[in-house]
């Protein structure tokens, strides 16, 4: 699929089928997150995949919003390994939404829909899993197919024109 095509047809898959998403287009999702940009090359993003029935229960527990997706992705990012700017802004959690959008753009490229999920108590996700231990969670990403009747939301498609959002000098 062409680039302007996918990012503009892709949207936040909330109903998702049981079917699960194949080892080789995982594979490809998780690759286009290792090759993400970072501030100065750091790294600092973790991913922990959720495949079994009980770690997506588990995850799905401590999330505002819940789609039974056969895949989730905790994207999260180590806070002692992020480049901090000498103004103080830190990159952590900016690195690993560039990953994660990475992410969400490889999936609709191979057919696989998904959601990004930022409504989750932090605090139960890092109870629920020892794997985040030391690290900040950023987002749930959610991955599959679609079910039966699966559409965009009603407001998709409302968005400012591009005179409201850009100035030129």
């Amino acid at each position: 699929m062409d680039f302007e095509k996918l990012v503009k047809e892709r949207y936040s898959l909330r109903k998702y089928s049981n079917r699960p998403v194949e080892r080789e287009k995982l594979d490809l999702i998780l690759e286009s997150a290792r090759v993400a940009p970072t501030a100065k090359n750091i790294q600092p993003h973790y991913l922990l995949v959720l495949q079994s029935e009980e770690a997506r229960k588990k995850a799905d527990a401590c999330m505002g919003s819940h789609f039974d997706a056969p895949l989730m992705i905790i994207v999260s990012y180590d806070p002692s390994a992020e480049f901090v700017r000498e103004d103080g802004q830190r990159f952590g959690e900016i690195d690993a939404t560039i990953a994660a959008t990475q992410m969400l753009l490889q999936a609709a490229d191979i057919g696989v829909g998904s959601c990004y999920v930022g409504l989750f108590d932090k605090n139960a996700l890092k109870q629920s899993f020892e794997e985040l231990s030391g690290l900040s969670p950023t987002a749930v990403l959610c991955f599959g197919y679609p079910d039966e009747g699966a559409h965009p939301s009603r407001l998709h498609g409302d968005r400012r024109s591009i005179d409201k959002m850009v100035k030129s000098l």
